[in-house]
């Protein structure tokens, strides 16, 4: 019985939160009726049997939660910071839920409490913790190693846009169409992060995290069909259908982790990455790239070429110097370092790395050592290269990449 709770968790986490905050008109309630509704399952499935739909039994419990508080809170109610405007509702369910009927536009409940928590009053920083805190479940560890940050600083981020949301007197109520261009920046980003800790679990026994990563491309086709115009709607689409091609290839039969040069290119999914490809021409087309467009151009001369050796990385470099421009963030630099070592060799590369490991901007980041790790090991320097995998070594939660890094380290190589 705690396996289907446990599953229900993954799967519907969003769906029942996204559901009770339209109850509740407040984050932090509808969160804790979210909890005591699955702590309730572990109690009642055993006892019952798992209900035939389990997410309509979570769901149907927390809303009775947040209905309860909300009644034995009815006479400060209008003293809430929360609080829909009322004639923009009207009841609905028999449950007595308040439906919002500003929002028929976005008709997925995950992207509706996307958009909600992506609101211009908050910081980009604070949008992208307070979405994957509350719209995905990710545990606040996770969501500060993927951010650069310790969890303590991420804690504070959480209580911070949770008090702006209060003290701005922010209404829970969906953006109308004229609202969701200064919305979209935000739930791009949650998008494009939600699919990074999916395609490599930031903790964890396994690589990939598949339920993030299909949560992530549902989302993004989602938002790709409310704004099919939008270049950088496309651009992210198209990023994410690429990378997750190689899915199947990135581990072995014992899980144990395949680099990029050594994945079988026959068994990537052709299918997603001609798709992908049809959006970023028609993305290209459209106008200037931005930062998704251009990181999806990116990963498909990746993934289009013959095989690792032929692929064409004096473009690949061309791109990332247009990316850079107009997203200049030191790990767009460090994985431009990593195709100037294919174009220019090991020691320039080297010498790129280095210079932003003087920053200190990615101290934490395991990543910029594993990299400095093999550029070292490219040249030689086997002792000095076994050093930076065990520095990357203890900064890495995933057993996956730790098996890697620790074998690495033993090889200096």
């Amino acid at each position: 019985m705690a396996a289907a709770v446990a599953d229900a968790h993954r799967r519907g986490w969003a769906i029942v939160l996204a559901s009770t905050v339209r109850v509740a008109r407040d984050l932090d309630l509808a969160e804790e009726c979210v909890q005591e509704a699955y702590a309730s399952a572990l109690a009642a499935w055993p006892r019952d049997g798992i209900p035939t739909s389990p997410l309509g039994w979570l769901t149907t419990a927390a809303k009775r939660r947040a209905i309860d508080a909300s009644r034995r809170e009815q006479v400060l109610r209008c003293k809430l910071p929360l609080l829909v405007e009322p004639e923009a509702h009207e009841v609905g369910d028999a449950a007595g839920a308040w439906v919002d009927q500003t929002a028929d536009h976005i008709t997925d409940e995950r992207l509706r409490l996307v958009f909600l928590c992506c609101h211009p009053a908050l910081a980009q920083e604070a949008q992208l913790a307070l979405t994957l805190r509350l719209v995905c479940g990710i545990p606040t560890a996770d969501i500060a190693r993927s951010l650069l940050v310790s969890e303590t600083t991420m804690s504070a981020r959480l209580t911070r846009a949770k008090k702006k949301i209060s003290t701005a007197r922010i209404s829970y109520r969906m953006p109308s169409h004229a609202e969701l261009p200064d919305r979209l920046r935000g739930a791009l980003g949650v998008i494009h992060l939600l699919f990074t800790m999916g395609h490599t679990a930031p903790s964890g026994a396994s690589l990939v995290r598949t339920d993030l990563v299909e949560q992530a491309v549902h989302l993004a086709r989602m938002l790709h069909q409310l704004m099919p115009d939008e270049r950088e709607v496309r651009g992210l689409l198209a990023l994410l259908l690429v990378t997750d091609a190689r899915r199947s290839t990135r581990v072995d039969d014992q899980g144990r982790l395949v680099r990029l040069a050594e994945q079988d290119r026959s068994r990537w999914d052709r299918k997603a990455v001609a798709e992908a490809h049809d959006l970023i021409v028609a993305g290209l087309r459209a106008g200037p790239p931005g930062r998704y467009l251009l990181q999806a151009a990116i990963a498909s001369l990746y993934a289009e070429a013959a095989t690792f050796e032929e692929t064409d990385w004096p473009q690949i470099v061309r791109l990332y110097d247009q990316l850079v421009a107009v997203w200049p963030s030191p790990v767009v630099a460090l994985n431009r370092a990593v195709a100037v070592a294919e174009v220019s060799g090991p020691a320039q590369a080297l010498a790129e790395v280095e210079g932003l490991e003087g920053t200190g901007a990615l101290e934490s980041y395991q990543y910029l050592h594993a990299i400095k790790a093999d550029l070292l090991a490219r040249q030689g320097r086997r002792e000095e290269a076994a050093a930076a995998y065990r520095r990357a070594l203890d900064l890495t939660r995933n057993d996956a990449e730790r098996a890697f890094l620790a074998e690495r380290a033993g090889q200096g190589a």
